[in-house]
């Protein structure tokens, strides 16, 4: 029983709830994002790079054959996913860049801020005050 609860305690701490909201949001944040780089942003890459898919781009290399009678093998390196990926993942970490920004600045605006201490009275009023008090009780 001690080790259910040990893990029953690890699992409801508040980190591992956030965590676990932050996970589940990253994920239906990344689909956002996903979306918009294929089909928003990669068509106007394609266009302005004269409908080259940039997905589908490779780079072919032939290897002659070595021996008499073998065939020259050609090998495909596909550079263009690469540098899909890399543009994905720019696109992603600038939107999450912005989201942040934007919720630190919500934050700010909404946070309470934390009521400044007055300076105390001068003695002489808090004397007064004191005197007021006595007079009230009496």
């Amino acid at each position: 029983m001690g080790l259910l609860k040990e893990f029953q305690k690890f699992a409801m701490r508040g980190n591992v709830v956030d965590m676990a909201v932050g996970v589940v949001i990253g994920g239906a944040f990344g689909k956002i994002v996903t979306e918009l780089v294929g089909k928003i942003v990669m068509p106007i890459v394609g266009y302005l790079t004269s409908g080259v898919d940039l997905a589908t781009a490779t780079y072919d290399i032939t290897i002659p054959a070595i021996q008499e009678g073998a065939e020259a093998t050609t090998i495909s390196i596909g550079w263009g996913a690469f540098a899909q990926s890399i543009i994905d993942f720019l696109i992603i970490a600038f939107a999450i860049f912005i989201v942040i920004k934007m919720m630190n600045k919500a934050q700010e605006r909404f946070a309470e801020k934390p009521e400044e201490e007055k300076p105390a009275p001068p003695e002489d009023i808090q004397l007064l005050r004191e005197i007021r008090d006595a007079l009230k009780k009496a």
